[in-house]
C-alpha cells in the first residue's frame, strides 16, 4: 500500500474519546489498509497515550505524503493545536475551533487530492454549537465544504446498510416532514452510493413503511399510499430496483436482509436501531454525495468514559478499513 494516498483521522471532540480511539486504531493497523494520519494535537495524543499506558510514538508532520515513511514506527500527527488543554470528559466551546479547523483541512486535502479521503471522530454538537456552529452536524457541514452538494447519511455494517431519510428530529416532526421527494432524493443517492462506494452495479434497494404493517390497506395511516408508494413508483421509474412500502417490523431478519444491499427508512430509529441490534460495535457512518471518501464511527463522543481507556475502537477500525476499500473502488 505505499504508492496509495494516506487516509486522515479528525480529533473530534477533545474531551471526548476520539483521541484514544486514534491511538488504539493504530495500535491494531494492518498491513493491508492503507497508513492513516491524524489531524490533531500532537501533544494531546502524547499526553494522552502516556496516561493510558498506550504504546504509540507521536511524530509530527508537514504534508499528508509524509505518513506512510514513518506509519510503521510511529502515528502521525498533522498538528491542529488546540487552545485550550483539553480535559476528559469537560468540553470546552475554547477548542471547538480546533476541531472545526481538522475537519475543513481533511475537506480540504481529499478535494486536493493529497489523501484518498477521512474519518472523522465524534463531535460534541452542543458545544460546536455554543460556539457558533450553525449546522446540526457533520454531514450538513461537510455538504456545505463540498460547495454545497446534496447529501445522506448511510450507517453499514457487513450485514445491513440503511439510509434514513429523516435524522435528527422528534419523531412527530419527522413524520410531519416526510414527503415523496425526500424518498425518492435518499433513494438516487442509495443507489449512486452503492454503485460508486461498494462496487454494487446493480443495487436493490428496500423501502421501509411508516406504520405498522404497512398502513393495513389505510385503516393504520395514509402515508404508505399517499408519499411513500409514490416515490418507489418515481425510482422504479428511474430504472432502480426497488420495493417497497415494506413493513418494519419483517424488513431485518437475515433472510430479508439478502433480498437488499439497502433500506431506506422513515426515521432516524427505525434505520439505526436494527443496525446496532446488528453490530453495535462495528457500525459505520457514510456519507453519501459527497465527492470525497468520509467515513465516521457509529457513536458519539462518549465523554462518560473518556479517558478511562474503556473506549471501544471497533467501530473506528472499521471506518478506517471502509474509507480503504471505497478509496481503492475510487482508484486513491
Amino acid at each position: 500500500m505505499s504508492a496509495a494516498l494516506p487516509l486522515a483521522v479528525t480529533m473530534g471532540e477533545p474531551a471526548g474519546v476520539g483521541g484514544e480511539l486514534s491511538l488504539k486504531a493504530w495500535l491494531a493497523r494492518r498491513p493491508t489498509v492503507r497508513p492513516f494520519f491524524a489531524l490533531d494535537d500532537p501533544d494531546r495524543l502524547s499526553t494522552l497515550a502516556r496516561h493510558l499506558g498506550l504504546d504509540v510514538a507521536i511524530r509530527e508532520i508537514e504534508r499528508p505524503a509524509d505518513a506512510a515513511g514513518m506509519f510503521a514506527a510511529a502515528l502521525p500527527v498533522l498538528p491542529v493545536r488546540l487552545r485550550t488543554p483539553a480535559r476528559a470528559g469537560q468540553p470546552d466551546p475554547a477548542n471547538a475551533a480546533a476541531t472545526l479547523q481538522a475537519i475543513e483541512t481533511a475537506a480540504r486535502l481529499a478535494q486536493r487530492r493529497e489523501i484518498a479521503g477521512f474519518i472523522t471522530n465524534p463531535i460534541q454538537k452542543k458545544t460546536l454549537q455554543d460556539a457558533g456552529f450553525k449546522h446540526p452536524g457533520h454531514t450538513e457541514f461537510l455538504a456545505e465544504l463540498a460547495g454545497g452538494v446534496d447529501v445522506a447519511m448511510m450507517l453499514a455494517c457487513p450485514e445491513l446498510r440503511v439510509v434514513p431519510v429523516t435524522i435528527h428530529l422528534a419523531l412527530a416532526e419527522a413524520v410531519r416532514k416526510l414527503d415523496a421527494a425526500g424518498i425518492v432524493r435518499a433513494g438516487r443517492l442509495a443507489a449512486s452510493g452503492l454503485r460508486d462506494l461498494f462496487g454494487i452495479a446493480r443495487p436493490r434497494l428496500a423501502v421501509a413503511s411508516l406504520n405498522p404493517h404497512a398502513g393495513e390497506q389505510g385503516t393504520m395511516g395514509q402515508e404508505e399510499a399517499t408519499i411513500i408508494a409514490p416515490a418507489v413508483a418515481t425510482l422504479r421509474a428511474e430504472g432502480l430496483e426497488v420495493r417497497g412500502p415494506a413493513p418494519a417490523d419483517t424488513l431485518f431478519h437475515p433472510a430479508a436482509r439478502a433480498t437488499y444491499d439497502a433500506a431506506i427508512c422513515m426515521y432516524h430509529d427505525q434505520a439505526l436501531i436494527p443496525i446496532k441490534t446488528i453490530d453495535f460495535s462495528g457500525g459505520v457512518n457514510v456519507t453519501l454525495g459527497l465527492p470525497f471518501v468520509r467515513t465516521s464511527p457509529d457513536h458519539g463522543t462518549a465523554l462518560d468514559i473518556a479517558g478511562t481507556g474503556r473506549a471501544d475502537p471497533a467501530s473506528l477500525i472499521a471506518a478506517i478499513a471502509m474509507a480503504h476499500d471505497m478509496a481503492c473502488r475510487r482508484n486513491t
